[in-house]
């Protein structure tokens, strides 16, 4: 069999925008890369909460993520492996961890099964409100990858 007959038919935009908002609804991990202020990357795994607007996640306040993303405020996370994955570049907001309504915090830990309030170590919520979303399969699905811009769906 040719790699040619493993490939399947390229999405429509409208179905990749499905695809990601099924994944974000479902999912409960996604990659998480943000920089120090000198450049040097950082990529970190981190469960999440998705109220329809915004991917909620929490963090230690002195992990290089933490600290990452209160400083730059912008963040990229990967949804899905590498054949099938939806990326989204996104604005951070940085929440205390008791500045969280208690029914919000209690739904991450309902749908993550982890409680960061409960813990010694200082945490922090990071509220990532997507600006950018691209999905894509394989590079027959490249061409209109973008389903957001500047926080607008695109289809």
């Amino acid at each position: 069999m040719s790699a040619d007959t493993l490939i399947a038919d390229p999405r429509s935009r409208a179905q990749r925008r499905r695809d990601t908002e099924h994944r974000l609804t479902h999912d409960i991990d996604a990659w998480v890369a943000s920089a120090s202020a000198d450049g040097a990357p950082y990529l970190v795994p981190l469960s999440f909460d998705w109220d329809g607007e915004a991917l909620l996640m929490a963090t230690p306040t002195d992990s290089p993520t933490g600290r990452n993303l209160a400083a730059t405020r912008v963040a990229r996370l990967g949804l899905g492996h590498t054949r099938d994955v939806s990326m989204i570049e996104g604005e951070v907001e940085v929440l205390e961890i008791d500045a969280l309504p208690q029914e919000r915090g209690d739904r991450f830990v309902a749908r993550t099964g982890f409680d960061p309030r409960a813990l010694a170590t200082p945490y922090r919520w990071f509220r990532i409100s997507p600006r950018r979303i691209q999905a894509w399969r394989e590079e027959n699905e490249l061409p209109d990858r973008e389903l957001m811009r500047d926080g607008r769906w695109l289809v």
